[in-house]
């Protein structure tokens, strides 16, 4: 099987996935959240986990290099964008600096990965 890292750190994300559906109050919970943003952050946390289980699926499953790259840019590009969103989403410098870290984290070892996966493939 090709793109094994790029498999792994699929499998990794679909777990985070499982876990946001299953506790949609982690992500409220991290960025403490006023009372008042709770039910949208747990909305929102419900949406990263569908999504993140359906690009998931395509990464890990995907028969072709092309659809593991493909589901590993969407990866990419979601933790980039969830980094924008939910940085703005606090006042607390200590919990933006935790969510930056969390999602440009993430979307650096997802990309690392792709990039190993990508030279490993050219050999």
């Amino acid at each position: 099987m090709s793109f094994r890292l790029s498999r792994l750190m699929s499998t990794a994300t679909a777990g985070y996935g499982a876990f946001a559906l299953a506790r949609p109050a982690h992500l409220p919970d991290a960025l403490q959240a006023d009372k008042s943003d709770r039910s949208g952050l747990e909305l929102l946390a419900r949406t990263y986990g569908v999504r993140d289980l359906a690009i998931s699926a395509l990464g890990v499953f995907g028969r072709s290099e092309r659809t593991v790259r493909a589901a590993m840019l969407m990866r990419i590009a979601m933790d980039l964008g969830d980094s924008a969103l939910l940085a703005t989403r606090t006042r607390d410098d200590a919990v933006r600096r935790k969510v930056l870290a969390v999602t440009i984290g993430w979307a650096s070892l997802n990309t690392l990965a792709l990039l190993v996966d990508a030279r490993r493939a050219r050999r």
